[in-house]
């Protein structure tokens, strides 16, 4: 009999090693790359949600400015097609990490989580965006006896803070999902699910390029400069002057060498199966298709899409330079882990399924794990990234706060800490990757050998990055 390590290969040997939202999607029109200099009122560096929200929204608020949006490769080339697109009301990675960072803003932050995903709903029933969109709720699972206790404090904080949740046992979350690991949970029901993050971001750009917004894919922004109190942008084969600018470029950085110092590309790890048989989805259970995941220090996160496909990821992983298109991850040792991870999960399924599609993407992870703003050439442009979960929903809220902040308007939000902050200093390479595969490592290891690895995880997060949260 194949150990798992051998069955987690033979269920990848037709793996395709690329996203699955994107892969399974018709071939979509490109918009052609900047052959030109032009002028407009913004310009939007960075085709992803950020900045197609901060399009939409800037031709909302302002339906005759001149808005120019450019991407380095094609929309939804980057994080932004490779989620789990689990939906959540919070707009900075969890209530938990929201007290952490901001303790006395928790309750006003919530109430723009619930104001933010109100609007993401109406704008998708007003646009009629075609995104499997599945309002199931969120659901936090326990990993055994020894994360109850995480289980009670999130079912807390979520009654703390005015949500409609629900806590359940182990027979209760055995109900939902039928996996021997769960011994309990706590069920989100409100303004939360899933949704098709490939189906969303290229509705999201044929609502731009209705409201009139100029989008250019193919053209990277090289380097900007501050002239005559406009911002004058270089692509490879055009200029772009601009009265403001929003850097939605997340773990990518593009836009100023500083943003690095505040922002790593630390890679998270996808895999999806095929679509389970009607015998395979009842050995399952999980008929309210909940997105789920878990209380492992490596943390677990796993979905149903709509042709009832599992996506299970969490595995991450760092490359030196801040790499955002390893080659290694196209490969399957990387998922190694993650599957045998699957199988510990659903034993149900072992040798039974292959998985079709497996990848990996960057997350812009910062020292607060939520979005921050950092601000070039006297305000006129703002980067908006961090992004590190969630961030389907939180990047429509970051790019609003965003475009507030170019605008000088005045509003609650551009007062409030998260707003006028900015995380804490990352050393550069090679201390980075140094600390970052340590980091890694100990991670993988920590819930089964324990030891230094506690310690060295102790001493990161005493440095800023709740790595375990």
């Amino acid at each position: 009999m194949p150990n798992d390590k051998e069955l987690a290969y033979q269920a990848l040997k037709q793996t395709r090693f690329t996203t699955y939202w994107l892969d399974s999607l018709t071939a979509d029109a490109v918009q052609p790359a900047l052959q030109q200099n032009i002028d407009c009122d913004l310009l939007i560096v960075g085709g992803g949600f950020c900045g197609l929200w901060g399009a939409i929204q800037a031709k909302e608020q302002q339906p005759g400015r001149e808005i120019v949006l450019i991407e380095a490769q094609t929309i939804a080339n980057g994080a932004s097609g490779r989620p789990a697109a689990i939906m959540s009301t919070s707009v900075m990675h969890g209530i938990d990490n929201t007290e952490r960072m901001f303790p006395a803003e928790v309750a006003e932050l919530e109430d723009l989580g619930r104001e933010n995903m109100d609007g993401f709903r109406e704008a998708i029933e007003r646009y009629r965006i075609d995104c499997d969109i599945e309002w199931s709720g969120e659901m936090k699972v326990s990993v055994g006896e020894q994360g109850l206790d995480d289980i009670d404090k999130e079912a807390d904080l979520y009654s703390k803070y005015g949500h409609d949740a629900e806590k359940l046992d182990k027979n209760g979350v055995q109900k939902q999902v039928n996996s021997p690991v769960f011994h309990g949970a706590v069920w989100c029901k409100e303004r939360s699910g899933t949704v098709n993050p490939g189906k969303l971001v290229r509705e999201l750009k044929r609502v731009a390029l209705s409201l009139g917004v100029r989008i250019f894919e193919h053209t990277p922004h090289l380097k900007n400069r501050y002239s005559a109190d406009r911002i004058v942008v270089s692509t490879p084969h055009g200029s772009i002057q601009a009265n403001k600018v929003l850097l939605a470029t997340n773990a990518w950085a593009a836009g100023h060498k500083r943003i690095r110092t505040r922002v790593s590309a630390i890679r998270d790890r996808i895999v999806v199966t095929e679509p389970l048989t009607p015998a395979q989805m009842a050995s399952v259970g999980w008929q309210n298709r909940q997105g789920i995941y878990d209380t492992r220090t490596q943390l677990n996160y796993m979905r149903l899409t709509k042709d009832n496909r599992i996506l299970f990821g969490g595995r991450l992983g760092y490359f030196y330079g801040n790499n955002t298109d390893p080659v290694q991850d196209k490969s399957p040792t990387p998922y190694i882990r993650l599957v045998e991870s699957f199988y510990r999960t659903f034993p149900q399924l072992k040798g039974s399924i292959n998985f079709s599609h497996a990848w990996s993407g960057p997350i812009g992870l910062t020292t607060r794990m939520a979005v921050h703003y950092q601000r070039y050439h006297n305000g006129r442009m703002v980067f908006a990234g961090g992004y590190s979960g969630f961030g389907v929903t939180a990047t429509r809220f970051g790019a609003r706060v965003a475009l507030a902040i170019l605008d000088n308007r005045d509003i609650p939000e551009t007062k409030m800490t998260f707003a006028n902050t900015e995380p804490n200093y990352i050393p550069p390479e090679p201390f980075r990757w140094i600390g970052a595969k340590i980091t890694m490592y100990a991670l993988d290891t920590l819930d089964e050998k324990g030891g230094w690895r506690v310690l060295w995880v102790k001493m990161v997060e005493k440095m800023g990055f709740p790595i375990t949260l």
